[in-house]
């Protein structure tokens, strides 16, 4: 009886350690509206349900990449190309925001985007998503962007509200729900970069390495993306309450956010492909990069086409 009972408990201990819940480090750029996809996953416990624990924290700027690259970080939700097309070890796996919900906002007496020449513009980084939408945008108005904006890479966006606000700055890329509250201060939208571009603003992104060692645990935090942007689409009220806990706002700025992100989180992965090949050529224009770059050069979108189509998501 003795042997039964051990051996018992020797089978219920092998079971749990394997089904023991993967540790990994998920890294988001900024605390705004459009990338609270893996913030909510982990709050409402979509992470947990793939087998998933993890630690959710903030990496500004361009250290996301090379935190993945060396394996500090397990997966980074910012979809900026540079790390990829100069030689870095990471791929895009996944979209989950796969068209841009930023704004171009600028002092009170400038009111159109051709009277940004000659002025400065507040980015994150030289190498990241706010200065590629800056530059389509002021291209699309007429403007050369390398030779009629001085853009000014200031951080995160919390640092660029106040610089604009502050009179440091003309203008800023500002996320929701820091747009609606420069609007409310006086301050001009001058464009809306979802009307005039698409490209993925935010992911999921991972070393090549893991990619190829551990292809089921990518497919299961993207199990827990799709899971949480179903839960933003279809849970209006659910969603706000999230957004006033993690952004830390009021009843009158969470609607307004959920109102300005909620209608670009899509699973269409012809929209991350099409999005993809645009910021490619964006950003070699940028890094000054003459040959080609192929998608696969900076993407494997496999894993994600298989999730959805275990979730039954469109193809």
């Amino acid at each position: 009886m003795q042997k039964f009972l051990a051996g018992l408990l020797t089978v219920f201990v092998l079971q749990t350690l394997g089904h023991a819940a993967d540790r990994v480090r998920i890294s988001i750029a900024n605390l705004s509206g459009q990338f609270m996809t893996f913030a909510l996953a982990h709050k409402r416990g979509f992470l947990k349900e793939e087998g998933i624990e993890a630690e959710i924290i903030r990496v500004t700027g361009g250290a996301s990449a090379a935190a993945l690259s060396s394996g500090d970080l397990d997966y980074g939700t910012g979809m900026a190309l540079g790390g990829p097309i100069t030689g870095l070890p990471v791929k895009v796996v996944a979209c989950f925001v796969p068209a841009p919900v930023f704004a171009l906002v600028a002092r009170p007496e400038v009111n159109s985007v051709q009277e940004l020449k000659g002025r400065t513009v507040g980015i994150s980084t030289f190498g990241g998503l706010s200065i590629f939408g800056a530059r389509v945008i002021t291209k699309h108005f007429g403007l050369d962007p390398d030779k009629d904006i001085k853009f000014v890479a200031v951080g995160a966006v919390e640092g660029r509200f106040i610089r604009l606000i502050q009179g440091q700055i003309d203008a800023a890329i500002l996320a929701p729900p820091l747009d609606s509250e420069a609007k409310k201060k006086g301050f001009n939208i001058l464009a809306r970069a979802e009307d005039i571009l698409i490209f993925p603003e935010t992911g999921l992104v991972t070393g090549v390495k893991k990619i190829q060692e551990k292809p089921d645990e990518i497919k299961r935090v993207i199990r827990a993306g799709i899971k949480a942007n179903r839960y933003i689409r279809g849970n209006r009220d659910g969603t706000i309450q999230f957004i006033m806990e993690w952004l830390k706002v009021n009843k009158d700025v969470a609607p307004a956010t959920y109102e300005g992100v909620v209608k670009v989180y899509n699973e269409d992965p012809s929209v991350c492909e099409k999005g993809l090949r645009v910021m490619i050529e964006e950003r070699k224009t940028t890094l000054k990069v003459n040959r080609e770059v192929p998608l696969s050069e900076v993407a494997d979108l496999s894993i994600l086409r298989e999730a959805q189509r275990e979730m039954g998501a469109k193809q």
